[in-house]
C-alpha cells in the first residue's frame, strides 16, 4: 500500500488550515472597523412636521390695539374679536364661574408674535383702567390660557370637539377650576352629531366615486398629497373635506355612513382640522394614529390657522410611521441579509478550529519524521525509505563478506539472497510492503552473522545508526 498520496494530502490540509485561519483573521479585523446603519423598517415619511410660519397658514388676521381690546373687555365680560372661531357651553361655564369676575377675550387663530404680545398685554391694561379684581382668560384660536396656566385637551373626544367644531368648553372649565383651586368637573363630549341626509350622502358618494375627493363648500383642502397618500394607503384611499362646524350645530356623521356605503375602501374624513379614518383596519390603528398626531400637534394647531392640506399631509406621514413600525402587520421592505454580518459571530470559532488543525497536523508531521528516523535505524517495519535501507544493508553485507568464516557464512549468504530479492522487487515496482518484508528478513540474517562474528559494530542497528549520524 502506497501511503505517499495520503501524506501529501495531509500536508496540503495542514497548510490550507493555516491559510484559512489567516484569511478569517483578516476579515474579522476588517469588519471591526466597518460602520453600521440602523435603518431596518425606516419609514419614508417626512419627519420635519409642520413648522409655524412656513406651512401656508393664514397671516391676514389681526387684532386691535391693546387699549381698544382692554376698553371692550372692561365693558363686557366676553369679547369676541373678528375672525375668532372658539365657542363653548355658556351655561356650564357660567355655573362654574359663579359670582366671580372672569373676563374672556376670544381672538382669531394665526396671530403673529407681535399680535400675540398685544393680546397678552390686555390684562395689565385692564388693571391700569381700574378693573383690578377680575381674571382674564385668553382664547387664541382654540388655545385657552390665563394667568400662568394653559389648559390643553388630552383625549380624542376633546380634540375632536376642539378641531371639528372649535369647542373649548373642556379647557375653559379646567382652567377656571384650577384658578379657583377646585377639582375639575366631569368632561362630557360637547360635540353633537346627526346622521347625514340621503341627499347629503349621495353628493359626497358621487364625488368620491368620480375623483376620490369631496370638497365641501368652505373647506380649504384643494388637493391631496398624492405620494404621501400612496405610501400611507398603498391600495388607495378616498378623502372627504368639510369646514369646521360653527354655531355649535350638530355635525353630520359622514365617516360611519361612508364606511357602511363603501365597506372595503379606506376613507379619510376631515372636519376643519379634525381628521378621522374609517374603513379596513380602523380598529387596529385609527385611534393610535389620532392620539399620536393630536397629542404632538394639538398645541400648534389650536393657535395657528393651517390649511387643511398641510395638516392632512402631516397626518398621513404619521400613518406611514405607524405602518412601517409594524403595528398592524404591514410587511416591511425586503432587505437581503449581509453574509458577513451573519457569519461574523462564527469567525472566531472558525479561526480557532483552523489553528488547532494546523498545530495538530504539524505535531503529526514532526512525530512521523522522528518515528521514520527511528524505524530506519532499528530496521523495523516502517513503510518509508526502502531504497535507503537496501543501500545501507548492501554496504554492510559487502563489508561483512570480507570477515565471515564457516560459522557466520550461512547467515550472511541468506541475508545477501534476501537483499537481491528486495533489489529485484524494487526494480519491478512491487508493493512496498513486500520490499520491506524482504529487507526485514535480510536485516535479521545480517544481525545473526554479526553476532556470530562477535563484532557489535556490524549489527544492522548499530551499523546503520553510525552511517546516518
Amino acid at each position: 500500500m502506497n501511503v505517499r498520496p495520503r501524506r501529501r494530502a495531509l500536508e496540503l490540509l495542514r497548510w490550507a488550515s493555516l491559510g484559512v485561519a489567516v484569511a478569517v483573521l483578516v476579515v474579522f479585523l476588517h469588519a471591526q472597523g466597518q460602520s453600521f446603519d440602523v435603518s431596518y423598517g425606516r419609514s419614508p415619511s417626512s419627519s420635519a412636521g409642520v413648522a409655524q410660519g412656513s406651512a401656508g397658514e393664514s397671516s391676514a388676521t389681526t387684532v386691535p390695539s391693546v387699549e381698544e381690546m382692554a376698553a371692550q373687555l372692561a365693558a363686557n365680560r366676553v369679547v369676541r374679536l373678528p375672525g375668532s372661531i372658539a365657542s363653548w357651553n355658556e351655561q356650564r361655564v357660567r355655573e362654574v364661574i359663579g359670582s366671580e369676575d372672569y373676563r374672556i377675550l376670544v381672538a382669531p387663530p394665526g396671530l403673529d408674535e407681535e399680535e400675540r404680545l398685544r393680546v397678552q398685554g390686555v390684562e395689565q391694561q385692564l388693571r391700569e383702567r381700574g378693573v383690578r379684581n377680575s381674571t382674564t382668560i385668553k382664547v387664541v384660536g382654540t388655545e385657552v390660557s390665563g394667568v400662568l396656566f394653559r389648559a390643553v385637551p388630552d383625549d380624542l373626544p376633546s380634540w375632536r370637539a376642539q378641531f371639528a367644531a372649535g369647542d373649548v368648553t373642556g379647557p375653559l372649565l379646567t382652567l377656571i377650576t384650577a384658578l379657583q383651586d377646585r377639582p375639575a368637573p366631569s368632561d362630557p363630549d360637547e360635540l353633537s352629531w346627526r346622521e347625514p341626509t340621503a341627499r347629503e350622502l349621495a353628493v359626497v358618494a358621487a364625488d368620491l366615486r368620480s375623483t376620490g375627493l369631496h370638497r365641501a363648500v368652505g373647506a380649504t383642502l384643494t388637493d391631496v398629497p398624492v405620494k404621501t397618500a400612496k405610501e400611507a394607503f398603498p391600495d388607495g384611499a378616498w378623502f372627504a373635506a368639510f369646514p369646521q362646524q360653527r354655531d355649535r350645530a350638530p355635525l353630520p356623521r359622514y365617516g360611519p355612513a361612508l364606511a357602511r356605503l363603501f365597506p372595503d375602501k379606506p376613507i379619510v374624513v376631515m372636519h376643519g382640522l379634525w381628521i378621522e379614518y374609517h374603513g379596513p383596519g380602523q380598529a387596529d390603528f385609527a385611534e393610535l394614529v389620532g392620539a399620536s398626531f393630536y397629542g404632538q400637534f394639538s398645541g400648534v394647531l389650536g393657535r395657528t390657522d393651517y390649511p387643511q392640506r398641510n395638516v392632512l399631509g402631516v397626518y398621513l406621514d404619521r400613518v406611514i410611521d405607524v405602518r412601517y413600525s409594524g403595528v398592524f402587520d404591514r410587511p416591511l421592505p425586503y432587505r437581503p441579509a449581509d453574509p458577513l454580518r451573519v457569519a461574523l459571530p462564527a469567525l472566531p470559532w472558525v479561526f480557532a478550529v483552523c489553528v488547532a488543525a494546523f498545530l495538530a497536523l504539524s505535531v503529526r508531521s514532526l512525530r512521523r519524521a522522528e518515528g521514520g528516523l527511528r524505524g530506519r535505524i532499528a530496521g523495523g517495519a516502517h513503510l518509508g525509505g526502502a531504497p535507503a535501507r537496501l543501500a545501507g544493508l548492501t554496504a554492510l553485507a559487502v563489508e561483512m563478506s570480507l570477515l565471515t568464516d564457516v560459522r557466520s557464512d550461512p547467515a550472511l549468504t541468506r541475508g545477501i539472497v534476501r537483499l537481491q530479492a528486495a533489489r529485484e522487487a524494487l526494480g519491478q515496482d512491487l508493493p512496498d510492503r513486500h520490499v520491506h518484508t524482504l529487507l526485514t528478513e535480510a536485516t535479521g540474517e545480517l544481525d545473526d552473522a554479526a553476532r556470530t562474528l562477535g563484532i557489535p559494530g556490524y549489527r544492522p542497528e548499530n551499523y546503520l545508526q553510525g552511517r546516518l549520524t
